[in-house]
């Protein structure tokens, strides 16, 4: 029998040979994941169809189709094998969707759900490979072209309830110092589709929470950077800034904290690159929000602390015996 000779450069190759995350070996397939991810929206957007009415689910169908096709579209287009069925597109579409107004126009949302998949996915190889969270960027970039279809204040006259951030930006906090908080955390306020869902986004985040799908790093060093910064400002200055509670309820916290932030392609996977990316961003939300000519700055916060996310990897524990 003949020998097989392998060169030493082949077996380096398949060595260094590393997939697009998530890595983390929990037994479960990327569609079924992508499943429970999908689940965990639907209380969200089953209360946004409840409150927007046709007009929500709209968009959201809309939003998800798009996706869905401009996945297959692009994969064929680009020679590689459409994998579409693992539902990552889907989602990805879904939560673009979650970021919208139930007003937006249907070419708004056929182009930012295309942005999402072909800016945010596609030029950088696929799920995984992403180094922003792909939602964000279609979102971007349909703010950053169409804001004034975006823009909640001009809507106003078409919503029963104002806009809470924006009361707080232009009126100042006596606007709001007599808005409950349980109205804000149940959602009856002016907002995006899923942004404004508050009890029902946390109740989809602690389905993703308790089924282990999501690791608790993120989210809750999220939700403690925009209470800490938040708190921060009130004690400087509480004449004029809302406490933390405001800030947890209102705009896209809730939504940034379980949904956005954690983010396989665009987040840590260390425990504490995880935690300061957490703390990161969410410190960012209320800067923003003071400082930043938009009311809700959790999408831009994300979108900064993604930048920094692989810096942040590079933090690894010392190994045993070292030092």
């Amino acid at each position: 029998m003949a020998a097989v000779v392998v060169k030493p450069h082949a077996i380096t190759q398949i060595r260094l040979t590393v997939g697009p995350p998530p890595h983390w070996r929990c037994g479960h397939t990327l569609g079924s994941l992508m499943a429970l991810c999908c689940a965990a929206l639907l209380p969200a957007m089953a209360m946004a169809v409840w409150r927007h009415g046709l007009d929500a689910a709209r968009v959201l169908a809309l939003a998800g189709a798009v996706a869905v096709i401009s996945e297959v579209l692009l994969e064929r287009l680009a020679g590689r094998e459409v994998d579409v069925d693992n539902g990552t597109a889907l989602y990805h579409g879904l939560l673009f969707a979650m970021l919208l107004p139930a007003t937006a126009p249907w070419w708004l949302v056929t182009a930012g759900a295309f942005c999402t998949i072909a800016l945010g996915r596609t030029v950088f190889g696929g799920f995984g490979a992403n180094p922003f969270c792909p939602p964000l960027v279609g979102w971007a970039v349909c703010a950053v072209s169409w804001e004034r279809f975006l823009d909640l204040d001009l809507v106003l006259a078409h919503w029963p309830t104002p806009d809470p951030l924006a009361q707080l930006k232009f009126l100042g906090v006596q606007a709001v110092d007599g808005l409950p908080l349980a109205d804000l955390f149940l959602g009856n306020q002016l907002g995006p589709l899923g942004a404004s869902q508050g009890a029902a986004v946390l109740a989809g985040g602690l389905l993703l929470l308790l089924s282990g799908r999501l690791r608790p790093h993120i989210p809750l060093a999220f939700l403690a950077g925009v209470a800490a910064m938040a708190a921060l400002f009130q004690f400087l200055d509480p004449q004029t800034q809302a406490g933390p509670l405001f800030h947890l309820c209102t705009g896209a916290v809730l939504l940034g904290a379980f949904f956005l932030a954690p983010d396989a392609g665009s987040s840590p996977s260390g425990h504490w690159p995880m935690i300061l990316y957490g703390l990161l961003a969410g410190a960012l939300v209320p800067v923003i929000r003071k400082f930043g000519v938009h009311t809700d700055g959790t999408a831009y916060a994300i979108l900064l602390a993604n930048l920094l996310a692989p810096l942040l990897d590079r933090i690894r524990p010392k190994p045993f015996g070292g030092r």
